[in-house]
């Protein structure tokens, strides 16, 4: 399978995914660009997106670029750093790029913008490579 029907076979799988609207722009080898409208069950109580939100689909293009050579990696370790407040309304845009690649491990730098290409959150992602083809799970 090429990098997006690597992608296309985990996101029918993905429900959470799904529920949050995500759409793949681009996904290539160890890459992917993700788009996600911002919808009112996203939004907390100071009527901003919720942190786990952007959170998640950061979580995502993680998830997708990662496993896009059809080897599974899956989370090892995440960091967010949120830049700005994003509102009901807002589409989100994540671009995942690999930074370093191990035998075992790699890092993945996404970043978060707004329909403005305004920073809303800046993630890093570690992935542990488990030895096993996508399909295979």
């Amino acid at each position: 399978m090429n990098p997006r029907q690597v992608a296309d076979y985990m996101f029918n799988q993905d429900y959470f995914s799904q529920w949050m609207n995500i759409k793949m722009i681009e996904v290539k080898e160890n890459y992917c660009l993700l788009e996600m409208p911002i919808k009112k069950d996203m939004i907390n109580g100071l009527k901003t997106v919720h942190g786990g939100v952007t959170f998640a689909f950061a979580d995502s293009a993680l998830a997708f670029s990662s496993n896009s050579t059809g080897d599974a990696a899956v989370a090892l370790n995440c960091i967010i750093n949120f830049t700005r407040a994003g509102k009901e309304g807002d589409v989100f845009r994540a671009e995942s790029i690999l930074v370093n690649d191990t035998r075992k491990t790699a890092v993945y730098d996404i970043k978060i913008t707004n329909q403005n290409n305004d920073l809303i959150a800046k993630f890093v992602g570690t992935v542990y490579k488990i030895g096993k083809k996508v399909t295979e799970l």
